[in-house]
């Protein structure tokens, strides 16, 4: 409605108000169910082990303690996985990012002759996935790459789902760029990394984000191929430190540490494990919306 100085004033209806009333309550119970694991985990960490065994967890201990960190700074295992993790992250989510742009710019390309062929054998891959058996005669006798770094990295280094993300922010890029490029001389690796990665930048950054992601939370290819504990990555410490009874030899190696705090250790695991990965999302956060929402359908 206008007034007389011809402001205009909104009222809001009880509708709007109950409306909006809904909302913020269902966001705030959904961020307290999101909020409060973290919460238990953080606190627990810090809690001592006596107290954990005799009252469970604790939402508000009343002891806090750096016993469990001082466990693990002591042991070897920690720094181990950590540099393990790291290298595995660093170089597979750079060569799985590089790879998959350019496997998903060749099957965007209008004038790649099979194309279809390529994108076809790419669904077909996401939808049945590889056989395990298969897989793993492939990792251990055919490439005889068990117990190194390349059996954490080379079989995540194409994931179909990412590949088809990037497939259309590629449709959406004006490939009369690359002709023009192309009567100048430049060549196609030239076209794909000083025009095409630029231009689609945000979306590669969202695809390096999940490959980051993929890299540091996978158990699963150490489990199947790593025997030796240098290798392990932290999150296939984390599960031997909940599976195994001896985890004292594990964290410790041949350090003597004494006795283990085994439940504020888990959680203190779990707080190294988080941390990191957390830190990531403010750099990327700006690319995140953007990317996701560049190749979507424009009505």
């Amino acid at each position: 409605m206008s007034g007389k100085s011809g402001v205009t004033y909104f009222t809001n209806s009880w509708s709007d108000v109950v409306y909006r009333l809904i909302v913020y309550v269902f966001l705030s119970v959904f961020a307290f169910v999101c909020v409060f694991p973290f919460w238990v985990v953080v606190l627990n960490s810090f809690t001592p082990e006596p107290i954990i065994a005799r009252n469970g967890f604790q939402v508000l201990p009343s002891v806090l303690t750096l016993d469990a960190y001082k466990y693990l700074m002591r042991g070897p295992q920690l720094a181990t996985s950590y540099q393990v993790t790291l290298t595995i992250v660093f170089l597979g989510t750079v060569a799985a990012t590089i790879i998959s742009a350019m496997f998903a710019y060749t099957i965007a390309h209008p004038r790649v002759k099979h194309r279809n062929i390529l994108a076809f054998i790419t669904y077909f891959a996401m939808l049945f996935g590889r056989p395990l058996v298969g897989f793993y005669i492939l990792i251990v006798n055919t490439l005889g790459i068990k117990n190194t770094l390349l059996a954490l990295t080379l079989p995540y280094l194409i994931n179909p789902f990412f590949v088809f993300i990037l497939v259309a922010t590629f449709r959406e890029f004006p490939f009369e760029l690359s002709e023009s490029a192309q009567i100048d001389g430049a060549s196609d690796m030239r076209i794909f990394f000083i025009i095409a990665i630029p231009i689609t930048l945000p979306s590669i950054a969202t695809i390096a984000l999940f490959y980051a992601l993929l890299f540091w939370n996978d158990w699963w290819l150490a489990l199947l191929f790593i025997d030796v504990a240098k290798l392990h990555p932290l999150q296939m410490m984390l599960r031997q430190l909940i599976a195994q009874v001896n985890a004292t030899r594990y964290v410790a190696g041949t350090v003597e540490l004494g006795p283990i705090p085994s439940n504020s250790l888990r959680m203190a695991v779990v707080c190294m494990t988080i941390g990191p990965i957390l830190l990531m999302y403010p750099f990327i956060q700006r690319f995140f919306v953007k990317g996701i929402a560049i190749g979507a359908v424009k009505g």
